[in-house]
């Protein structure tokens, strides 16, 4: 994470230090780097060069208000997958023709507001989804603008509850079906095929499934385009994987390092390659890729204890506010905001919440600490609040935005009272 660094044994997050913001605002508690987004947003935006593109952003990544306006101001479109995350997205500043609309389960009243908004491009995930949109369509007296979502049968090869675009999972629609769909959307009055699109799974850290998905879709595209449909763009979807390991030097004053596994400018060259010859706008969906690397989350140490040979450090964060490792096993660096003690032990390290898999990392070689300390759990800007829940009856975090010196408040802790009026 290159927006931290060890400044004099503290952490500090941009020149801001987390420690102080710990004391001032409690915890657990969010915080995320504004210039870490901008470096992100950036850095994919000039991947593209001249070619024409949009970068949807991925709401499902994190939605918090502040940071969809600053993404919207940047220039970003929205991926959404429901209702709600259209609203969210329209409130935020991000106009109509930079949205598109995926998900397996779009409910009739959100289709229909998608069709009245006159967003980019609505996704069909199946032939049936395709026959209710296009009645809606005609109930509305309106022309829907659809997308294809395929499947396109590639593996990546990671964890199977981020792949996406296997045969067998609950995305997208079988090439077969597509061919024959783009044959029958040219009979119908009420949707017009305006893009393909295809998301094959998250925490891709290899060239080659990008290129296997960039080639099928050109070639999808072209069919598209000989059988008469005005094409606008191809959607390739996200999925550029960071390492979420060895994402900090603890070396007081290094800086941190680079998260994105492979560089974006390898990777949108590949689509743009493949893309160039049907001249139709790109979009690409990145969500994980532009806020994981900004976002930390701060976390007490309460108690330390010993059962049998295991090493157990409690601290006040749970799986209520970050689920990703007790739901993947996924991985999260873990390093105090204060150096106190060069040497290490292994220990669990777990939360106070009535559960057995409400843990953040097991057989962990991590610094020496004690009862009071603050710990930073990296990587957390993505899915971390936004899989954030209120079991045990725990109010969800302060979130703090940090841009130089200044810090902002982007969400207000829950009060008890708001969980029990709802």
């Amino acid at each position: 994470m290159q927006c931290l660094r060890y400044n004099k044994a503290s952490l500090f997050m941009e020149n801001v230090a987390l420690s102080e913001l710990a004391n001032e605002f409690g915890t657990p508690l969010y915080v995320y780097s504004f210039n870490q987004l901008m470096e992100n947003f950036n850095r994919f935006d000039a991947a593209f060069g001249r070619y024409p593109h949009t970068i949807c952003y991925a709401l499902k990544a994190n939605s918090n208000p502040t940071i969809l306006r600053t993404l919207a101001k940047a220039g970003a479109g929205a991926d959404v997958v429901s209702g709600g995350e259209l609203f969210f997205a329209l409130e935020s500043g991000i106009p109509p023709e930079k949205i598109v609309f995926a998900g397996v389960g779009k409910r009739d009243v959100d289709i229909e507001a998608a069709i009245k908004i006159g967003i980019r491009g609505i996704n069909v995930e199946s032939e049936m989804e395709y026959d209710v949109i296009s009645d809606l369509a005609e109930r509305l007296n309106r022309v829907a603008p659809i997308s294809l979502r395929i499947n396109p049968d590639i593996d990546i090869h990671g964890h199977p509850y981020i792949a996406t675009g296997r045969h067998g999972d609950k995305f997208g629609i079988t090439n077969d079906a597509a061919l024959a769909l783009i044959e029958k959307i040219k009979r119908d009055d009420y949707c017009d095929l305006v893009g393909i699109h295809a998301h094959i799974g998250s925490q891709i850290k290899e060239l080659a499934p990008f290129k296997k998905l960039a080639e099928y879709m050109a070639g999808v595209a072209k069919k598209a385009i000989d059988s008469g449909h005005r094409l606008e763009y191809v959607d390739l979807g996200g999925g550029f994987g960071l390492d979420y390991e060895n994402v900090i030097n603890v070396d007081i004053d290094a800086q941190g390092l680079d998260d994105l596994v492979l560089d974006p400018q390898e990777v949108i060259s590949i689509f743009v390659d493949a893309i160039k010859d049907t001249g139709v706008h790109l979009i690409i969906e990145p969500g994980r890729a532009l806020v994981a690397n900004t976002g930390a989350l701060i976390t007490e140490v309460l108690y330390l204890k010993k059962t049998g040979d295991t090493n157990i450090v409690i601290v006040d964060a749970g799986m209520t506010e970050l689920i990703r490792p007790s739901l993947y096993s996924a991985h999260h660096e873990i390093v105090p905001l204060e150096i106190r003690d060069a040497d290490t032990m292994v220990a669990d390290v777990v939360g106070p919440i009535c559960e057995s898999g409400d843990f953040f990392a097991r057989n962990r070689e991590i610094l020496n600490i004690g009862r009071g300390d603050n710990l930073a759990i990296l990587t957390t800007g993505a899915y971390g609040y936004t899989l954030s829940s209120n079991y045990n009856a725990r109010p969800k975090s302060t979130e703090l935005f940090i841009r130089g010196k200044r810090v902002k408040v982007i969400r207000e802790r829950q009060s008890l009272e708001d969980l029990w009026t709802g």
